[in-house]
């Protein structure tokens, strides 16, 4: 694979918390040059078939994915899952119990802020998220309400509070609660993964802090068979120790954007592709996922 060839095997789009569709999610990375793309949203696997007909139609290879918020023993952290079968029954009981999980979890924490005072007619955001509830775009309805964005600029002094600020604030607070995700055992996923196959993959392993090799170990045995390299989530020294541990460990590395949406506004930087590439050559093993 001398030739460069762009690729981005962590995509988001409006079945999780991206903000774009999975065809305009497909149409954004074909104009980026990418050739080979995954949709990985949160917990769900919804939006999959739309943004494989659109990648047709914009001449991108599509791979079959899914991102997983995963416990095992002591360890939270998240697996990208690839080139499944995404018919089987038993997958689709899984993610939608995790869904269900994390629309009681997201309800009881609007409650708690409606019993602090602020505005939120719950059942009609959670009516908007047929699938995995975003809290990204849980923020953006809280603050459409000018008593809540009013009250929150007021209480974090601050005039443009950020997405980040709103959620630690008010869903990431000892005070107010802790919004915890909606964590799937390894030992489930493993189990599936005998029936439905693919590959599992370290998703940002580096901002995840998950580059301790008993760690490492303990999830190869299980089945995990790469690590998400390049990310825009890592620094060059967490890059090249992920490398490094790569090679240590025979896993597989690929990479990906993590695009969920443009910044807006007048921000020179509008998303990481403009940083940022993916360049399937520098990914070892990356052809057993993309082909």
């Amino acid at each position: 694979m001398s030739e460069i060839m762009l690729i981005d095997l962590q995509l988001h789009s409006t079945y999780s918390d991206g903000y774009l569709t999975p065809s305009e999610a497909a149409k954004f990375v074909a104009g980026q040059g990418v050739k080979v793309a995954a949709l990985t949203d949160h917990n769900t696997i919804s939006g999959i078939d739309e943004f494989r007909n659109a990648c047709y139609k914009y001449k991108i290879k599509p791979v079959t994915g899914l991102e997983l918020y995963v416990k095992l023993h002591n360890w939270r952290f998240n697996l990208l899952w690839y080139n499944f079968d995404e018919t089987d029954p038993d997958l689709h009981n899984m993610l939608r119990n995790s869904q269900v999980r994390r629309r009681r979890m997201v309800r009881l924490a609007l409650k708690r802020l409606v019993s602090k005072g602020f505005k939120i007619d719950f059942d009609k955001i959670l009516d908007k998220y047929n699938h995995y509830v975003p809290i990204n775009r849980v923020v953006d309805d809280f603050l459409r309400v000018s008593y809540n964005a009013k009250r929150a600029r007021r209480e974090l002094d601050l005039k443009r509070p950020a997405e980040g600020d709103i959620i630690r604030e008010y869903f990431y607070s000892k005070e107010i609660g802790i919004l915890h995700n909606s964590f799937i055992d390894m030992d489930r996923i493993v189990e599936l993964k005998k029936k439905i196959g693919g590959r599992l993959v370290l998703c940002h392993p580096a901002k995840s802090s998950c580059l301790a090799r008993d760690f490492l170990l303990i999830v190869k045995k299980l089945g995990v068979t790469g690590l998400e390299k390049l990310s825009p989530h890592h620094s060059y020294n967490s890059t090249m120790f992920l490398q490094r541990l790569a090679r240590e460990y025979g896993l597989i590395e690929t990479g990906g954007s993590d695009f969920h949406c443009f910044e807006g506004g007048q921000a020179p930087l509008q998303y990481s592709w403009q940083y940022y590439k993916v360049d399937s050559k520098l990914l070892r093993g990356v052809k057993k996922i993309i082909g």
